[in-house]
């Protein structure tokens, strides 16, 4: 969601916060703010919108300094205005950022009214910074104001604070949002992502839960959250700084889709031999771990969640243990009954979804046997903070509509259904058979890919629709529930997804000419079934369009659009690929329909607060 950047430097930090912002477009936001310290001031810009206006802002009114902060804010706390954007002040000379939502600010904000504090926002953020200001006037430490400030707060956050009066310093503050440190020669960087500062450094500190750290020029000094002295390692950090490059491609997204052949061979790579999946790729403890796992209990959010369905029928099929399955801010909330021998699993794309951390932080306390993490960031705070890890590999995602992560979540999943079903008895014939059928995924691909051209023509029969409707039977359910999700986030097309079985028990109400249904059907024991599914939609003149293997045929009648797959698919490799049209699909129509398909409206990337 929100990002932050900031820099303590000799030389002119304006140009790498401004790059830094836009490297973190991706994430989504409303509005975009700088502020920098200049002759002992703050000068402070900021604009709603794109990160091109307040760039367009600068060329007009250049500004410069040594010492800054950058902002592109999220909205949760008043509306998407420029007063309401970031960097906040209070005074001339406390500038601040933040990430998070702070839940008594109300409490806090009516308590600095009284101390005469003039408000010109309805953030909670405005908040802090007075807060920090009232301090300030108490001890004339900037970093003891902002250590009393955040032992008052209650709930997430990530601030930077600068100070007017202490010009080469940025002062940091971590409570459940992430924030980290880049490493520079004789200058220093914060940001909430390692990808805004790749261009300046490769090393980076990570501060955790409850750290407040002092950056300067050529030091960095550490509290944690007991107020003692600590040192955070350094990390060299594996992205390139052009990783996160469009190229060729028209968006991000398009990108992403046409990457997930490279992406999957790579969460693939090193954890495979002789036919073999390997234990160790889930962590070097993991074989104690997987010896006494009884059953699994997954968590996660959105385009995660629905990873994790697909992972239910493969681990309750081939490895006959139990597998639930549950949205994470819903987790949070209830009290789950925890079965001996049960591991705790979370997907995520960043590692920093807000719900899903908090699942993973609340299942630590109880009597999981241990905790994974299923994720695509390593520096990630639910990679540092779960027993086992297994990353993705599938580079940077930039699109705020997930493509290859799910891919390469349903890879990963699929290398721990396997090391589980061996121990549930599966031979080792049996396994070298699954083990092919993934390696031949790349391949294969690359081979729905070559659809791309027909799913462009395809699109045209939804640009002018309102909704559609989504069908899938057994595993390929959650496949249509991410394809429906895919069309809304990025065409706003209302779109929904069920299993077949379910028309006649109430969405068959909707179908008619103008409502196109889409079901995947691959060659699979529950084929007959659907295709008696798909003629109740015909029988209502519902327009049916269908993405089938090359043996399946259901005629060349009308108002039936079938569109071959273009390999004879094997069951473990049928959720990744028949994922791909439907992400093509949703990416062509959002092109005729011209929305912001990198950065739909409303969302973000990286869902930092609940």
């Amino acid at each position: 969601m929100c990002g932050i950047v900031g820099a303590v430097a000799e030389r002119n930090v304006v140009p790498i916060l401004m790059e830094g912002l836009r490297r973190l477009e991706y994430r989504g936001y409303d509005s975009a703010g700088i502020a920098v310290v200049n002759d002992g001031s703050v000068v402070r810009l900021r604009r709603a919108g794109k990160v091109i206006e307040l760039q367009n802002a600068l060329d007009d009114s250049p500004m410069k300094g040594t010492t800054g902060i950058s902002h592109t804010r999220w909205a949760t706390h008043g509306v998407p205005n420029e007063s309401n954007a970031h960097p906040h002040m209070s005074g001339s000379d406390i500038a601040i950022v933040h990430n998070g939502i702070i839940e008594n600010y109300e409490e806090l904000r009516d308590d600095l009214k009284g101390k005469g504090f003039e408000f010109t926002s309805d953030t909670d953020t405005e908040v802090v910074a007075h807060r920090i200001q009232y301090h300030l006037k108490k001890s004339r430490d900037i970093v003891a104001a902002v250590k009393k400030t955040v032992a008052e707060l209650e709930g997430a956050y990530a601030l930077v604070v600068m100070s007017a009066n202490d010009p080469e310093k940025l002062v940091l503050a971590r409570q459940g949002c992430p924030v980290v440190v880049g490493i520079g020669l004789d200058e220093n960087f914060v940001a909430s992502d390692v990808a805004a500062l790749l261009p300046v450094t490769r090393n980076f500190m990570f501060l955790e839960e409850g750290d407040v750290a002092l950056v300067e020029r050529k030091k960095i000094t550490i509290w944690d959250s007991d107020d003692k002295l600590v040192e955070r390692a350094a990390k060299t950090s594996e992205l390139s700084a052009d990783a996160a490059e469009r190229g060729k491609f028209r968006h991000y997204m398009q990108k992403e889709i046409h990457e997930q052949g490279a992406a999957v061979a790579r969460t693939l790579d090193g954890r495979i031999a002789n036919g073999k999946v390997l234990d160790a790729a889930f962590g070097p403890k993991a074989n104690d771990v997987l010896n006494v796992t009884k059953g699994v209990h997954i968590v996660a959010c959105g385009t995660s969640y629905h990873a994790g369905l697909v992972a239910r029928y493969w681990i309750e099929q081939l490895c006959r243990i139990p597998c639930m399955v549950e949205i994470a801010s819903e987790y949070r909330y209830r009290s789950p009954v925890v079965p001996e021998g049960t591991l705790f699993i979370t997907i995520s794309q960043s590692g920093e979804t807000a719900d899903t951390l908090a699942a993973l932080r609340a299942a630590r306390e109880m009597e999981y046997i241990s905790t994974l993490t299923i994720c695509n960031a390593p520096e990630s705070s639910m990679v540092r903070e779960s027993d086992l890890v297994m990353t993705t590999n599938a580079g940077p995602e930039i699109g705020v509509a997930s493509t290859k992560a799910f891919t390469t979540q349903l890879a990963a999943l699929s290398l721990l259904t396997i090391v589980l079903a061996r121990r549930a008895g599966l031979g080792k014939k049996q396994e070298a058979a699954l083990v092919a059928q993934l390696g031949e995924l790349p391949d294969l691909i690359e081979q729905v890919l070559a659809m791309d051209a027909s799913i462009e023509a395809l699109a045209k029969h939804f640009a002018d629709k309102n909704h559609a409707l989504f069908l899938g039977r057994g595993v390929q359910n959650p496949v249509a529930m991410e394809g429906a999700l895919k069309l809304k986030e990025i065409s706003y097309i209302h779109a929904e997804a069920y299993a077949a079985g379910e028309l006649k028990h109430g969405p068959l109400a909707l179908v008619d000419e103008d409502m196109p249904v889409v079901a995947v059907a691959p060659d699979d024991e529950l084929l007959e079934k659907l295709k008696s599914n798909l003629q109740e939609v015909r029988a209502r003149g519902g327009e049916l369009y269908v993405f089938a293997d090359p043996r399946v045929h259901f005629g060349d009648r009308q108002g039936i659009h079938t569109m071959r797959m273009p390999a004879m698919i094997q069951d473990f490799q049928a959720p990744i690929l028949y994922t791909i049209p439907l992400q093509l699909l949703a990416y062509h129509v959002a092109v005729l329909k011209g929305t912001d398909i990198d950065q739909p409206r409303n969302l973000a990337k990286s869902v930092t607060v609940e």
